[in-house]
């Protein structure tokens, strides 16, 4: 009877520069010469020279190849890196090929991960790209989903073993839809026809990776380079942020393009200061995050746009957890982070439904970023606009937003200014951070049956009249209108925490 023959690694010289160019994976058809950066393609025993690729984007992964762990009980290794760019940023997509000899996908993208397996599709064509409207549901392989983001992408770099490879700097159509039980489908239009690929998101701790790259690796000194508006010396210090603001003149200035790249600027006045300065590190649900960016951003209700109210969101960082939000708003603190999954909306649109909780509709509303200061992993612009919706359970609030090409879910739960001072250290501005801290007045309920409650609002009212007439700006402090933000996440963060997976 015959015996399965063992899978043996495969090396042969680079075309380009003769270096050994390894081939692991018998899967792989095309590999990255890490010396001359060729992209070389396997033709039997010989390798032939396609091109060349630009060097990686440093985006200071804590994942490098030959990095391993589990999935579902099997293992894996990473082989080979995919790096993409869309309309807001960079995201990463890792080649890992399992003990069976498959492969599969590892989807970075700022500390947030999605690990997705090859799937067949369906009998019927997949549809045009064109088809899959923002927003809307739909059926595949009997799957029902929501179709959470439909944008243009190209290849920008490579490394390592890859079992295909779009042409480099090509547009081509990515759709990504989520399931009810958080699972994401992604339709790369790179291939005739689409191929299908479907993940769940996972830390790196419940994948077990072992052999991460040393984060003492990381050059912790930032690139350096000169505010294309004044002139003033900047400093990155995350590789992933695709916009930061500058100190000096407060512009706002897109590095998306990278360093060699054309510097845009857009120029912002009436500066907001942020309560909890940049670069603060605080420790909040028992980890450790930096913040890292800050935005004011402005609501008002379609039907009546003269009426707004604003809020606040502070960018916290952490090197394995990714990017979370910390929102200040005029009902209180709360933490917000992405949602992987897609919640369940009633036809009503009154509720919505998300892993098993079930949220009823506070207020539907406009939003708008209106100031930024520091670094943010997408491409913030000034006068960014979504449309929101705030479902509330309790004390937790789920969150949409959604723009042309994407629809972003986030969940967030309350929590007092106790809390948020002595997370930061920030004891002696206490009193600067309290808000209608979580409490009877912050219930769902409705407080309006209650006395004390009109003889609070008639104090207010008179407080209001006589010592401020008014002047509560909403463009800069957090003012309450027609409603008032609970919580939610920014423009371009889902289920990894970025724009893309």
């Amino acid at each position: 009877m015959a015996t399965e023959t063992p899978q043996r690694a495969y090396q042969a010289p680079c075309p380009g520069c003769g270096a050994p160019v390894n081939f692991v994976s018998a899967q792989s058809t095309h590999a990255v010469c890490s010396y001359c950066q060729s992209m070389v393609v396997r033709k039997g025993d010989v390798l032939a020279r396609i091109g060349k690729v630009a060097e990686l984007f440093d985006d200071h992964s804590l994942l490098q190849l030959g990095a391993s762990g589990r999935w579902k009980g099997q293992s894996f290794t990473l082989l080979g890196r995919l790096q993409y760019r869309y309309g807001e940023g960079t995201w990463t997509e890792w080649v890992a090929m399992l003990a069976d000899g498959s492969t599969a996908t590892l989807s970075e993208d700022n500390g947030a991960y999605v690990f997705s397996i090859p799937q067949p599709t369906q009998q019927r064509p997949i549809p045009a790209a064109s088809a899959f409207r923002v927003g809307a549901t739909t059926a595949i392989n009997g799957v029902s989903y929501s179709v959470a983001s439909n944008q243009s992408v190209a290849l920008i770099s490579a490394q390592g073993e890859l079992a295909r490879v779009p042409e480099l700097g090509a547009a081509f159509d990515m759709v990504e839809l989520r399931s009810a039980d958080a699972a994401v489908l992604s339709i790369d239009y790179s291939t005739q026809p689409p191929s299908v690929a479907l993940g769940k998101a996972a830390t790196l701790d419940e994948l077990t990776v072992t052999g991460l790259r040393d984060s003492s690796q990381k050059d912790e000194k930032g690139r350096q380079f000169s505010c294309p508006n004044c002139g003033a010396p900047l400093t990155l210090n995350l590789n992933t942020t695709k916009s930061l603001t500058c100190p000096s003149c407060n512009s706002i200035v897109d590095v998306s393009q990278g360093m060699g790249g054309e510097l845009k600027h857009a120029i912002q006045d009436e500066p907001v200061q942020p309560l909890i300065a940049l670069g603060t590190m605080g420790q909040l649900q028992g980890t450790q995050w930096q913040v890292v960016g800050f935005q004011h951003r402005m609501g008002y209700a379609p039907s009546d746009p003269d009426e707004h109210f604003g809020w606040e969101e502070y960018l916290l960082y952490n090197a394995k957890r990714g990017f979370i939000f910390l929102v200040d708003s005029t009902e209180g603190w709360s933490v917000v982070r992405p949602a992987t999954g897609a919640p369940v909306v009633a036809s009503n649109g009154q509720s919505a439904t998300y892993l098993g909780t079930r949220y009823t509709l506070k207020e539907s509303y406009s939003a708008e970023t209106n100031y930024v200061v520091g670094e943010f992993y997408w491409q913030v612009q000034r006068g960014q606009q979504t449309s929101n919706r705030d479902y509330v359970s309790g004390k937790n609030v789920l969150s949409m937003e959604q723009s042309p090409a994407e629809l972003t879910w986030s969940v967030g739960s309350q929590m007092d200014s106790a809390t948020v001072a002595k997370a930061f250290k920030l004891q002696d501005k206490q009193e600067l951070l309290k808000r209608s801290d979580v409490g009877a007045t912050s219930s769902t309920k409705n407080p309006v049956a209650r006395a004390d409650f009109w003889v609070f609002v008639v104090v207010v009212v008179l407080i209001l009249v006589l010592s401020r007439c008014s002047d509560c700006d909403p463009n800069v402090e957090n003012c309450s209108g027609s409603g008032s933000r609970t919580s939610g996440g920014s423009f371009g963060g889902f289920s990894s925490g970025g724009g893309h997976k």
